[in-house]
C-alpha cells in the first residue's frame, strides 16, 4: 500500500551504478570514508517553518507509517544509508558496505565518534539491537514490509565495535537500500532504547528535540555535537495541519517557509505562484489497477490487455498531473529506476486491437464490472476516466469509491475490498527499489496480490532479480518480468507522478526524498 500504510550525489556519494559495480569486483569497503553531508552556502542561523501533516498516532520508530510521522522521527534520528532523491546511497552512519559473493551476508563499516543526543557514542550494539527490534514480528514493526523473508531477528551480529554484519535469510542483491532512509523505520536507536520515543526524540541527528505538542507542532534546535558539523539552521518548526489546504493557505500567507508535500489534485494554487519554488522529484510513486485475474472476465488474459489498451496515457499525465509523471507501462519498473529496461515497447492506446481481443475472449459485446477504489487525491478522477475509456470497448464500468478505511477493511485476503474486488485502485508510494512491489503486489504468495496472479515463471524471474548485484544482469531479468507483465497484464500501471516539494522563493539547502522525508541541515532564507 501506499507509504501512510506500510522512503546530486555528495562529493564521495555512491550511485547504484557504483555500487553495483564494485560489489561485482569484491566489495567497496574504505571508500567512502571521508564522506560528509553536503552543506549549502547560505545564511546560518535561520528559523525554518515547516508544515507537515498530523501524524497519525504515536510517533514510535518501530511502527510508525505515515508521512506526519516519519518526517518527525527523522528530524532527529539517522540511517545507515541515506537514499537520495536521485537514487544514488550515500553515507550517513555507515561509511561503506560490502557483500559476500553470495549476496546473503552484508558487511557494513561504521561511522566511528557518533554521538546520540543522550549522550552515548553509536556503536556496533546499538545497529543490532535496533535491527533486531525492527525484524522481530512481536513488536508489530512495520519495517517487516522490507525486512520479511530478508533479515531474521539474529541475522545482525557485531564483528566489532565498528563493523556488523548482516546475514541474511537469502540473497538480495539491493540490500544497502533495505537499511537506509527508504526503509523509514530503519534510524539507529541507543542499544538501551526502551520505548516512549515522543518524550526524548532521542537520534543522533543534526537536531535535537526543543518541544513535541501532539496534533500541534514541534520544534527542533540546532545539535552542536552532530558529527556532519553544525546545521545551518538555528531551528526547525513544525505545524501540523490536518488537510492541504490548511497548508497551502499558510504557504500563501508566507506563515511558513516549506511545505511537506503538494499534491497538483488541489494544489493549483501553488503551482504557478511566483512566490513559491517548487522542488520536482521523479519517482516510483503510483496507482495500481488490478483485475482479478482467477475468476469473472478478467481470468481471460485477453481481456485484461483490452481494458489496458483504452488508456490514453499521455493524455492522463497531462491531465491529472499537468505533465509531472512519467508514463508506466503496467509494471512496477518505474523509469527512474536504473534497472528498468527502457527498450520494452510503451503500451498504447489501440481500440481496434482491444475490441478485437475482446471479441476472442467472448465479450464482444462487452460486460458489466464494478469498479472498488478510495477516495484520495485524483483517484475518484483516475476511476471516471477509467471508466470513460472502458466503454469504448463495450466495458460498463460502475464506480464505488470508498474511504480508505472502508476500502482498504482488515487488509486481509476476504476481508478487504482491496483484496477481494474483481476491479480496484489502490495507491502505492515511492520506494528506492521495486523488490517489495514485486513480491507484495504480484508474487503467487504475496500479501498484497490483489490480482490473485499466480505466475511460477514470474515468481522465479523475481527471485533472479532480487538476487542479482549486478545492473546489467538485473537489467536483462527486467525486460524479461517487464515483458511477461504486458503479455499478462493483471495490473495496470498508467503513471508514476512526481513528488513535489512547496518552499518559499527565498529559501534554499532544502533537499527531500519521495516518502516525504525532509533534510533541513542545509536550508537557510535569503
Amino acid at each position: 500500500m501506499g507509504q501512510h500504510r506500510d522512503r546530486t550525489a555528495a562529493a564521495g556519494g555512491l550511485s547504484r551504478r557504483d555500487l553495483l559495480a564494485r560489489t561485482g569486483a569484491g566489495g567497496i569497503a574504505g571508500v567512502l570514508g571521508a564522506a560528509r553531508p553536503a552543506r549549502a552556502a547560505g545564511r546560518p542561523g535561520a528559523t525554518i517553518r515547516v508544515a507537515a501533516a498530523v501524524p497519525a498516532g504515536a510517533i514510535d520508530p518501530v511502527t510508525v507509517a505515515d508521512i506526519g510521522g516519519l518526517v518527525l522521527l527523522q528530524q532527529t534520528g539517522e540511517f545507515l544509508v541515506y537514499d537520495a532523491p536521485d537514487l544514488t546511497l550515500r553515507p550517513m552512519l555507515a561509511l561503506s558496505w560490502t557483500p559476500n559473493p553470495k549476496g546473503d551476508v552484508w558487511t557494513f563499516r561504521l561511522r566511528q565518534g557518533v554521538k546520540f543526543h543522550s549522550g552515548g557514542t553509536m556503536v556496533a550494539d546499538d545497529v543490532v539491537a535496533t535491527m533486531d527490534r525492527l525484524a522481530d514480528p512481536k513488536n508489530g514493526s512495520n519495517a517487516l514490509s522490507v525486512f520479511k523473508g530478508v533479515l531474521s531477528p539474529g541475522g545482525t551480529r557485531k564483528v566489532d565495535d565498528h563493523t556488523v554484519a548482516f546475514h541474511l535469510d537469502r540473497p538480495v542483491g539491493h540490500f544497502p537500500y533495505y537499511v537506509s532512509s527508504d526503509n523509514y523505520n530503519a534510524i539507529i536507536l541507543p542499544a538501551s532504547y526502551k520505548g516512549d520515543f515522543e518524550k526524548t526524540f532521542d537520534g543522533t541527528g543534526p537536531f535535537r528535540l526543543a518541544r513535541y505538542t501532539p496534533n500541534a507542532g514541534a520544534s527542533f534546535v540546532a545539535n552542536r555535537e552532530w558529527w556532519g558539523g553544525r546545521a545551518l539552521p538555528a531551528r526547525v518548526e513544525f505545524g501540523l495541519y490536518a488537510d492541504q489546504q490548511s497548508q497551502i493557505l499558510a504557504m500563501q500567507g508566507q506563515q511558513v517557509d516549506v511545505m511537506q508535500q503538494l499534491t497538483v489534485q488541489g494544489g493549483q494554487a501553488l503551482l504557478n505562484n511566483p512566490d513559491v519554488r517548487l522542488i520536482k522529484l521523479r519517482s516510483s510513486i503510483h496507482r495500481q489497477v488490478h483485475m482479478r485475474c482467477d475468476t469473472g472476465p478478467f481470468a481471460d488474459k485477453r481481456v485484461r490487455q483490452a481494458l489496458a489498451l483504452t488508456l490514453d496515457r499521455p493524455a492522463l499525465v497531462a491531465g491529472l498531473f499537468h505533465g509531472l509523471s512519467d508514463l508506466g507501462n503496467d509494471s512496477p519498473f518505474a523509469p527512474v529506476y536504473p534497472s528498468t529496461d527502457h527498450s520494452v515497447p510503451q503500451r498504447g492506446k489501440d481500440i481496434a486491437r482491444a475490441k478485437l481481443l475482446m471479441a476472442a475472449a467472448g465479450h464482444a459485446h462487452g460486460f458489466t464490472v464494478t469498479l472498488t477504489t478510495e477516495r484520495l487525491q485524483e483517484i475518484p478522477d483516475y476511476a471516471v476516466l477509467i471508466r470513460n475509456a472502458a466503454k469504448q470497448i463495450g466495458i460498463t464500468v460502475n464506480l464505488k469509491v470508498e474511504t480508505q478505511a472502508a476500502y482498504y477493511g482488515a487488509a486481509k485476503f476476504g476481508q478487504s475490498d482491496w483484496l477481494d474486488s474483481a476491479l480496484g485502485i489502490t495507491d502505492y508510494g515511492h520506494r528506492g527499489v521495486p523488490d517489495a512491489l514485486l513480491s507484495a503486489t504480484l508474487g503467487s504468495d504475496g500479501p498484497w496480490n490483489a490480482a490473485h496472479f499466480r505466475n511460477p515463471a514470474y515468481d522465479r524471474l523475481v527471485g533472479d532479480y532480487v538476487a542479482t548485484t549486478g545492473l546489467a544482469a538485473q537489467r536483462s531479468i527486467a525486460g524479461r518480468i517487464e515483458a511477461l507483465l504486458l503479455d499478462e497484464t493483471p495490473v495496470i500501471f498508467a503513471y508514476f507522478y512526481n513528488y513535489l516539494i512547496a518552499t518559499g522563493a527565498d529559501v534554499r539547502g532544502v533537499e527531500g526524498t519521495a516518502i516525504s522525508q525532509l533534510f533541513l541541515q542545509s536550508a537557510s532564507i535569503g
